[in-house]
């Protein structure tokens, strides 16, 4: 948890620690980056609004060498701030103020991915796209026999659509699958996971050949070609 509202961090902690998470706190951007690399979290509730080095740095310095969850924690509603904090690599956000126990759902969600859809065939079966490759067990992905490092998040949307190619998925249909049937925010969040996953598969989005954009729908896989 980095937040230097301290009181802040201590309730978002104990709350967190009911839940069962082993918790570390911490109050400033540089000290919150050596402790990831020292305990190597599975989640970073991330505030953006840090003295020194700022949530976006502390993010952007995380991707650099973890895959963790982070659910970044904005004390403003701007649409501009939380594009920006998810363009770093963030998972989710909240905007403050924001009820802890709601926190802990949404992180109780993410920790219960990935979740196959009804009916999705989850056989352990490498899904091909062309040049692309998804090992949906290993949760590996080849492209051009090169590995692409992909977030957590960004896996699990490429999962949902790979699952079923032939369909295509609204924003809301991708949240209910990747974030839960219970979150609540700006559904534009899969658009900027979309374009992470784009610029890592080398895809341009008015000739894609690995994710579609369905007008006036979603997103559809493609075939590759």
């Amino acid at each position: 948890v980095v937040e230097d509202d301290l009181p802040m961090a201590t309730l978002i902690g104990s709350y967190l620690e009911r839940e069962g998470y082993e918790v570390r706190l911490s109050h400033d951007g540089v000290a919150a980056v050596q402790a990831a690399r020292a305990v190597d979290p599975d989640v970073v509730v991330l505030d953006l609004g840090l003295p020194g080095q700022d949530g976006i740095e502390v993010c952007r310095q995380l991707r650099t060498f973890s895959d963790a969850y982070v659910v970044m924690l904005t004390a403003r509603a701007d649409e501009l701030d939380t594009l920006i904090g998810l363009s770093v690599g963030a998972d989710d956000y909240m905007t403050k103020p924001f009820s802890p126990r709601e926190l802990v759902a949404r992180l109780r969600a993410m920790r219960r991915r990935p979740r196959p859809m009804d009916g999705a065939d989850d056989r352990p079966t490498l899904r091909r796209f062309g040049s692309l490759a998804i090992d949906p067990t290993g949760r590996d992905v080849w492209l051009d026999d090169e590995a692409v490092s992909l977030t957590r998040t960004e896996f699990d949307v490429l999962a949902v659509l790979s699952a079923r190619p032939q369909m295509a998925f609204s924003r809301r249909q991708l949240i209910d699958q990747v974030w839960g049937q219970t979150w609540v925010g700006d559904e534009h969040l899969v658009d900027v996971h979309i374009g992470h996953l784009r610029r890592k598969l080398g895809d341009d989005a008015g000739a894609a050949r690995f994710i579609r954009t369905v007008r006036g729908i979603g997103y559809r896989m493609g075939t590759g070609e």
